[in-house]
């Protein structure tokens, strides 16, 4: 009999319990809403709209978790589940979801009266872009050392380092080189260079730059050299302008008249050359694997306006590569190259750097 009522018992809160299991269950595994993409092709996209930038949607995979991008143009109806920003043609900025509507339209519901605005497609020039800082900063600090003792005495000494500060209508660029060796106490190579440029963006592309470039080379026989120099330059690539593995990839060029002028050490051998040159310059830079290396060109040549083959050319070639956070290594070949350089010296240098240190960069990624 009592193992009858304990029975009963427990068959009784069991059915007590099962209908709030069932109510549960549901509630927990109930599947996400889903972004509906309809082409006009007729074709149907189901996932989640990350963004709309450049003519371009992205819109994310659930089940492949791969990006899949469609051109806007071929958009025509579109449902989005999750509040998100949408930038109009006329600077308007909603955010809300947006519900099908005719195709070439959806109904964007906007917060906080959840009122819902027919808003045509191809008034839409972005959706939930990456929303940039006012000033943008980048660069990197670089040192390489090296010592020997015993049978030689060698030391080496190397530091590396580059800033741009980037607004929407101007860009700050700063570049330092200082290298030192020695055997036995006695001078192998001492080279110093830095530069200093300013940007003004007339338009988006164009802009007009003033530059300062100083030097120091005791091998060279060079107390100084100097070049100031200013005149137009045309951002032909910026970020965003490609796609895939070239995203992110920057080049510009600009061209302007100099005031070029050397100090030597011992003008005995050679007096000091001041004169009126031109200015050449191109900066190439390419990130790749999200940023975690980067390869990179950069030159500057200035030949004279009296003489075209008289001229003084400087290049720099290299990698950095992220190894954690914000830890980097680099390697650079910088060449320069004098056609008329001072008795008794070379006309071209090259200087070999393997260096590590510290990269940042405050551009805002997805």
């Amino acid at each position: 009999m009592k193992r009858s009522i304990v029975f009963m018992s427990i068959v009784l809160l069991l059915a007590m319990l099962t209908p709030t299991f069932a109510e549960d269950v549901p509630a927990s595994i109930a599947p996400l809403a889903l972004d509906v993409v309809t082409l006009k092709d007729g074709s149907i996209i189901h996932g989640e709209v990350i963004e709309m930038a450049g003519g371009v949607l992205h819109i994310k995979s659930l089940l492949a978790d791969d990006l899949i991008k469609v051109k806007w143009a071929e958009v025509s109806k579109m449902a989005v589940s999750h509040p998100i920003p949408f930038h109009l043609k006329e600077g308007t900025v909603l955010v809300g979801t947006a519900e099908e509507s005719e195709p070439g339209t959806m109904k964007v519901k906007a917060g906080p009266t959840d009122g819902t605005m027919t808003i045509p497609l191809d008034a839409v020039t972005h959706v939930n872009p990456v929303v940039q800082p006012p000033v943008i900063y980048s660069g990197s600090l670089n040192a390489g050392y090296s010592q020997a003792t015993g049978n030689s005495h060698l030391r080496n000494v190397s530091i590396l380092g580059d800033f741009v500060a980037r607004s929407e209508q101007l860009r700050l660029t700063l570049l330092g080189r200082y290298v030192y060796g020695d055997n036995h106490g006695s001078l192998i190579t001492r080279n110093a260079r830095g530069t200093i440029k300013l940007d003004f963006f007339i338009t988006k592309r164009l802009f007009w730059f003033a530059s300062a470039y100083v030097e120091n080379d005791y091998f060279q026989n060079l107390k100084l050299r100097t070049a100031i120099s200013s005149g137009p330059g045309y951002q032909f690539l910026d970020r965003g302008d490609l796609t895939g593995i070239f995203k992110d990839m920057t080049f510009y060029a600009e061209a302007g008249p100099a005031y070029f002028n050397e100090d030597y050490r011992d003008n005995s051998i050679v007096g000091d050359k001041g004169s009126f040159r031109a200015r050449v310059a191109m900066k190439w830079d390419w990130p790749i694997l999200d940023g975690r290396v980067t390869l990179y060109h950069y030159n500057e040549i200035f030949p004279s306006v009296q003489n075209a083959s008289d001229f003084f050319f400087t290049m720099d070639n290299g990698v950095r590569m992220k190894i954690l956070a914000g830890l980097a290594s680099g390697f650079q070949v910088t060449t320069r190259y004098n056609n008329r350089p001072p008795a008794g010296t070379g006309d071209t240098d090259n200087l070999y750097l393997l260096t590590l240190g510290y990269a940042f960069d405050t551009t805002r990624k997805r």
